[in-house]
């Protein structure tokens, strides 16, 4: 199977949530760039689980570079990316493949493997892949520091709780609140985290959004067509576990609005043209405005969740009762934020190096 994304810059996972490892193959990285261990290690700190409102599993995540690098420059050649997986426990998972969990991959991955994948925690499609794609991120960040281009996201909503638009939220994080539940506005993190709370004693989950602001990036950054920013951007976003939808600027509220409201005039000069307006588009046809960029990406709730579900026994092809145990996550926005900052990382670094952005 193939799990790759990028063309100049490319990526490319391997492992399972229950194997000896997770880690990537990381091609294209220009070579001279000098790695900050300890900013890698920060990143991946803000992805990985046992914080209050996500998987107690307990991971250290941390980052082993088996090739690609010189001490702590880059050399040209393909980074090997390898995170051990230390906290398992596969027991939880006894009851596979004979039940396959709703709302999971289990069955269509049984199928289409014949019955030879590893399911336990998700195996090739769990969210423990995402480690070694917030540890690409951080290795190629020096390029996008160089172009001048700031990444941030937070989570937006959680259930009927949103919160105001990151644009207008304080820095991270305000307080305990807001840095535990990774919401920027301090008002909704407290509401967010009450409900999170309650789902969590009714043993159940909920849905999430995360919201992206991409500050900076130069005029024309993006490919004409299937490479252009939101295509790319789309793609990326939508192939984290339990994405289920994307929407760029002003989203599906364009659908009541008149071209007169959306469209935003140029202003400046021919020297440095600029978009007015409240919220004008990041992105016009592929192709980065220089306004700040703004992306939504919404969450399933979790479906593995501690209560009875009724789903199929593979073994006496009745329907019968589960329970799945184990360490999940109650919502997954607050976790996805260094996920969702990663892949926005990853895929403009590709395009700016593509487009003769970034000078070797």
């Amino acid at each position: 199977m193939q799990m790759s994304l990028g063309e100049v810059l490319r990526l490319t996972l391997f492992g399972t949530s229950h194997g000896p490892r997770v880690g990537a193959y990381l091609e294209g990285v220009p070579s001279g760039i000098e790695l900050d261990f300890n900013a890698i290690q920060d990143e991946m700190n803000n992805r990985k689980p046992g914080g209050r409102y996500a998987s107690k599993r307990r991971e250290s995540d941390n980052v082993e570079l088996l090739s690609g690098v010189e001490g702590s420059t880059t050399n040209g050649k393909t980074i090997e990316i390898s995170i051990k997986n230390s906290d398992v426990r596969s027991k939880d998972y006894s009851f596979l493949p004979n039940q396959p969990r709703p709302g999971h991959q289990d069955m269509v991955m049984m199928k289409k493997t014949d019955g030879k994948a590893d399911l336990r925690g998700g195996g090739t499609s769990s969210a423990r892949l995402t480690a070694p794609i917030v540890a690409a991120a951080a290795i190629i960040s020096p390029v996008i520091a160089k172009l001048g281009i700031e990444v941030n996201a937070h989570v937006s909503a959680i259930g009927s709780v949103r919160a105001i638009p990151i644009a207008q939220c304080p820095t991270k994080w305000h307080n305990d609140e807001c840095q535990a539940i990774r919401c920027r506005d301090p008002e909704s993190a407290v509401k967010m985290i009450s409900l999170v709370e309650a789902h969590r004693k009714n043993r159940d989950s909920i849905g999430s959004e995360v919201e992206l602001q991409i500050s900076g990036m130069p005029m024309g950054i993006g490919e004409p067509w299937f490479d252009g920013l939101e295509p790319y951007l789309a793609r990326a976003m939508m192939s984290i576990p339990a994405a289920r939808g994307v929407e760029f600027g002003e989203g599906f509220t364009a659908i009541a609005m008149k071209g007169s409201e959306h469209n935003n005039p140029w202003g400046g000069n021919h020297e440095n043209p600029v978009m007015l307006g409240d919220k004008p588009d990041g992105a016009l046809a592929g192709l980065a405005t220089g306004s700040d960029f703004f992306c939504k990406v919404a969450f399933k709730p979790p479906s593995s969740i501690p209560q009875e579900q009724v789903t199929l026994n593979l073994a006496t092809n009745e329907q019968e009762p589960l329970i799945v145990k184990g360490r999940h996550d109650p919502v997954l926005a607050p976790r996805a934020v260094a996920v969702v900052e990663a892949m926005a990382k990853f895929a403009i670094a590709d395009l700016a190096i593509r487009g003769g952005f970034y000078p070797e």
